[in-house]
């Protein structure tokens, strides 16, 4: 069995962490949030982000990095993509041959990277993979059964998070496409915003489906412009994450979605937030992703608006289904 730090205990974090142990692995969690850390050590509950699953006696909680990073076998980058540089800025150097596991889901603002590229400023690339798919943490942690991707650039890399994670009621498939796997886990997230306001508006099953199909187009044309694999946003990171995170009442940004078609600004919104909504972030670092390579996106480009630019959602609505005729072309 191997050892793992888990880094950023938030539900997925810990999710994630209860199926490494379960599946008999020496796991370490550790939170840059020093009140959090203190909660899971003298009540062994997530109470802030999982409150149903309480930790085993065999679940380390760690508050010192430097020991959570120690000779592991893997590190999992449980933390939200903005977050990133600050916990690698903290950590102290690794083993060589330990593989870190990105499952964070945007893209960070400014330099339009995603996580395996930041991490792969430091690490060796072929130790590093990203995990995604359709996967609540709510789930998962109920043994609700659960498939996910796992991706490296490196076949052995993702053949050992494969198999570290693979249980009964946690399936993991196995591939390459890094770039494809992480567009698709980022975009989906824009998507559920949009997926949200459209719930917040009134609109029905009809327009929700149109989006979902629509919007899997453009996450395409925008991934394969950025050398994505066209086929990976068919698979589970790409219409599997897209339909759940649309679809679900646990979808954080389907729900922040929801209460700006009701009518409050994002900011209102955010504040009655406990849990981070990529998607936010994400929107503008996709905007200006497809600004850049001159790609189409329009419910991408409708978001922006409405998140930022304080266009009225209905008004965003109505701009998406009266645009100029067009052929269906996946091209």
């Amino acid at each position: 069995m191997a050892k793992f730090g888990i880094l950023g205990s938030g539900s997925w974090g810990t999710a994630l962490a209860r199926v490494l142990n379960m599946n008999g692995h020496d796991v370490y969690l550790w939170d840059h949030d020093t009140e959090l850390m203190q909660i899971l050590q003298e009540e062994r509950v997530n109470t802030k982000y999982l409150a149903n699953y309480a930790l085993p006696a065999s679940m380390n909680v760690e508050p010192d990095l430097a020991k959570v990073v120690h000779d592991k076998d893997g590190l999992i980058m449980a933390v939200p993509s903005h977050g990133i540089r600050g916990v690698l800025e903290k950590m102290p150097a690794i083993a060589q041959d330990t593989v870190i596991t990105s499952v964070a889901k945007g893209i960070e603002n400014n330099t339009l990277l995603r996580v395996s590229q930041i991490l792969a400023e430091r690490f060796d690339e072929n130790k590093i993979a990203v995990l995604s798919g359709p996967s609540h943490a709510e789930e998962v942690s109920r043994d609700v059964p659960t498939v996910v991707v796992a991706a490296s650039k490196s076949r052995e890399t993702a053949k050992f998070v494969q198999d570290a994670f693979m249980r009964p009621t946690f399936r993991v498939y196995a591939q390459h496409d890094v770039v494809g796997v992480e567009l698709g886990a980022a975009l989906k997230n824009i998507v559920a915003v949009a997926a949200g306001i459209i719930d917040g508006v009134g609109g029905g099953d009809n327009t929700k489906a149109a989006l979902i199909t629509r919007a899997l187009a453009e996450i395409t044309r925008l991934g394969t412009k950025l050398g994505a694999d066209s086929l990976t946003f068919a698979g589970l990171a790409g219409m599997g994450d897209l339909i759940v995170t649309c679809m679900s009442k646990y979808s954080r940004n389907r729900h922040l979605g929801e209460q700006i078609g009701r009518g409050k600004t994002l900011d209102e919104a955010l504040s009655e937030m406990v849990m981070v909504a990529e998607g936010v972030r994400t929107t503008r670092s996709a905007y200006e992703l497809a600004s850049r390579h001159d790609v189409e996106v329009p419910i991408i480009t409708e978001a922006y608006n409405v998140l930022f630019n304080n266009k009225k959602p209905r008004v965003a609505v109505h701009d998406l289904m009266t645009r100029a005729a067009k052929v269906e072309d996946w091209g």
